[in-house]
């Protein structure tokens, strides 16, 4: 799910360019991109809520949990090839265009905003003040991020193969929200996703790091997992990716 940030120079102008390069594979991020726990969402969304925002909601991974529950839920999402694959699967739920740092709500009409595997993208000082613009007093900031469990041996070898932490696990550790949120409070929940080796590949291919490759590096990559996801299914019988569930959630005073 993606955001974008507004400042500018070389750093953050690579940055814009790979948070919104997620268009280029909104197919594939559709496909392999898994969902997130229930008792995250239990932990984040404040009592009461009735009206959600899920910001930078990219192909409504994390809407479609909020619209089971029964809230009333809208999306915005700043890249129009995410938009076109939330609004096929799920034409019913309001969709803008908009960013962390500029979205299109007016004052106070949300209970709570929330903000999967995105964070990291935005420029917290900018987007901290503008999502407390759009929730009701009292209301609450929830982030979260699905971060591969390293505690797991075959996940940490998956991992040798990767370029170190990406945006993700750095941004989930301790995200940083600026005024005028109070405490930031954080919670982890473990979990298991069943995938296939196509899957998997498919979900390697929507990361960020991997669609910025040249396409040598990339079908380098993409080999090297497929060689090891099927070491591991050889070897077990079974395919799975054991996840950690980072959640962080901040109170608008």
């Amino acid at each position: 799910m993606t955001g974008r940030r507004t400042q500018h120079g070389p750093a953050t102008d690579r940055a814009t360019d790979r948070a919104t390069s997620f268009g280029a594979v909104a197919e594939a991020y559709e496909r392999s991109r898994p969902s997130y726990p229930d008792e995250a969402l239990d932990w984040l969304l404040p009592p009461g809520a009735r009206r959600v925002l899920d910001l930078g909601a990219g192909t409504g991974k994390l809407t479609r949990s909020l619209v089971a529950r029964g809230l009333e839920v809208v999306a915005v999402e700043p890249t129009p090839g995410m938009r076109g694959q939330f609004a096929r699967v799920l034409p019913d739920v309001e969709l803008l265009d908009g960013t962390g740092e500029a979205i299109p709500l007016p004052d106070a009409s949300v209970d709570a905003v929330l903000m999967a595997q995105a964070w990291h993208w935005v420029d917290p000082d900018t987007a901290s003040p503008e999502v407390a613009r759009v929730l009701r007093p009292g209301g609450r900031l929830g982030l979260l991020w699905n971060v591969r469990d390293a505690g797991v041996e075959w996940i940490a070898q998956l991992d040798r193969l990767l370029p170190g932490p990406g945006e993700e696990q750095l941004g989930s550790l301790a995200p940083r929200v600026a005024a005028p949120f109070g405490p930031v409070e954080r919670y982890d929940v473990r979990w298991s996703d069943p995938v296939t080796v196509e899957s998997l590949l498919d979900l390697t291919r929507s990361r960020s790091w991997v669609i910025a490759l040249d396409e040598t590096h990339r079908e380098r990559v993409l080999e090297d997992v497929r060689a090891q996801a099927q070491a591991h299914l050889e070897e077990t019988g079974t395919l799975a990716l054991e996840y950690v569930t980072r959640c962080s959630r901040a109170r608008r005073p």
